[in-house]
């Protein structure tokens, strides 16, 4: 199996690259930094440096791995900004920040893997439940709320393109005790790439254009 991770510098995408490899996958990841690529050579994954926000970085990634056949690409790239509780207005640098990594970097990359998978790959994209406007209840992190709800609009829009060609999902991970969950979190890294991975393998065409839950449940868009 090939698999490709985008955005693996650490937390679940770097879990992620651990758990496939000792699978017996195939693993091309990619992180921002020269010291993070370096990590994941070490691991035994073929890695280059990719910045998503960045449009001469990121538009690198298709020559890269052209060709390449993934079974498995997940883009997980992404940045939280900052923790507001309520309806602060961000400023236009944080907006930005959050926005271009968030939503522009998907864009720019994942067309770029539509000629780089196999027939019936799984294509899927972090996203967090935080994005979903049928199920929210709170409004904490607002801009990060508001670039993963952008994000699943951006996944929905590959599925229709991809379809009979790809499976694409739009995934949470879980409320996961990384820099970004805190230390308060309900899941540890390794069970949420694990559930990530079980739900990625378990999808079927029927699928293409669903939010789910780390466990295969359904969130409302």
């Amino acid at each position: 199996m090939k698999v490709l991770v985008v955005g693996a510098s650490r937390g679940i995408g770097a879990e992620l690259v651990r758990q496939y490899l000792a699978a017996g996958a195939h693993v091309t990841a990619t992180a921002r930094a020269d010291a993070d690529v370096a990590r994941l050579r070490a691991l035994g994954a073929e890695a280059f440096a990719l910045d998503v926000a960045d449009p001469v970085s990121a538009s690198s990634i298709g020559w890269r791995i052209e060709g390449a056949g993934f079974d498995v690409a997940i883009h997980g790239a992404g940045v939280y900004g900052p923790r507001t509780a309520g309806l602060e207005p961000p400023t236009v640098a944080d907006f930005d920040a959050v926005m271009h990594t968030n939503v522009l970097g998907a864009m720019q990359v994942l067309p770029q893997l539509a000629d780089a998978l196999a027939p019936g790959a799984k294509l899927a994209v972090i996203s967090s439940r935080m994005g979903s406007i049928g199920a929210r209840s709170g409004t904490s992190g607002w801009l990060y709320r508001a670039s993963k709800a952008a994000l699943n609009s951006v996944l929905k829009d590959v599925a229709l393109t991809l379809a009979g060609r790809a499976v694409c999902v739009a995934l949470h991970p879980g409320w996961v005790r990384t820099d970004m969950g805190g230390p308060g979190a309900d899941l540890s890294v390794e069970q949420s790439a694990a559930d990530l991975r079980r739900t990625i393998a378990a999808l079927t065409p029927a699928d293409t254009g669903r939010f789910l839950n780390h466990d295969g449940t359904p969130i409302p868009w």
